[in-house]
């Protein structure tokens, strides 16, 4: 990436990572991704007792394009073993695994509990650091009576990224769930959020530069 997209992608970066501190909950959901550090984060959550019972939400999503994880599982069972590798009892541990986006992620996970006579009076979200304000407008809408936090690991644009979670890869990733927030708020699937003259100018400089992989049609 040139240093102007890299600039850029900062900005947007930025803009989507709240820093809010983690609020002891009932329940922790931990989203499904293609990044199992989110797991790892919910873990140390749980370690720190920030939840007793963490629900994995996630199935077998974005098969064939640049969110595909390449897993044979899905995300939640992913999740799951992860989970339990870093010293989460099985038995604090619930499966969602038929969610293939951020919405569903909360639906699915609110039946679950519902079906299993849980009725948690506030909820921990365990996120990746460029999701959380797409995470929060979509709670707001999809469980607005339930009290909620979210929580990530602290880290940069540059600290995200990896070898295989390239600055290239999570720039589209990121300029589709920035279009998104101010699309799903128009239809009413996400609570409106404002959007800063510099965010919005960063993301029409990456767009002309050409991360539009994770784009829809439909702009504003």
């Amino acid at each position: 990436m040139t240093h102007e997209a890299l600039a850029l992608a900062r900005i947007v970066y930025n803009y989507q990572v709240l820093g809010h501190q983690p609020i002891a909950a009932d329940v922790m959901i931990a989203f499904g991704t293609n990044d199992v550090r989110v797991a790892h984060h919910a873990a140390d959550l749980y370690q720190r007792g920030f939840a007793p019972l963490i629900v994995c939400t996630g199935g077998l999503a974005h098969q064939d394009d640049i969110l595909a994880t390449g897993w044979s599982e899905t995300e939640a069972a992913v999740y799951r073993r992860a989970l339990v590798e870093r010293g989460v009892p099985n038995d604090r541990i619930l499966e969602e695994p038929r969610a293939t986006n951020t919405a569903e992620n909360v639906r699915f996970s609110r039946a679950l509990l519902r079906q299993l006579g849980i009725a948690p009076r506030n909820v921990l979200l365990a996120v990746k650091p460029f999701i959380q304000r797409r995470a929060l407008a979509t709670f707001c809408v999809e469980w607005p009576e339930v009290p909620f936090s979210l929580s990530s690991w602290p880290a940069t644009f540059d600290e995200y990224c990896t070898g295989e979670l390239t600055p290239e890869k999570i720039t589209h990733i990121m300029m589709g769930d920035l279009q998104r927030i101010w699309i799903y708020a128009r239809r009413g699937w996400s609570a409106a959020q404002v959007l800063p003259d510099e965010v919005r100018a960063a993301y029409d400089g990456l767009r002309k530069l050409g991360f539009t992989g994770r784009l829809a049609a439909e702009e504003p």
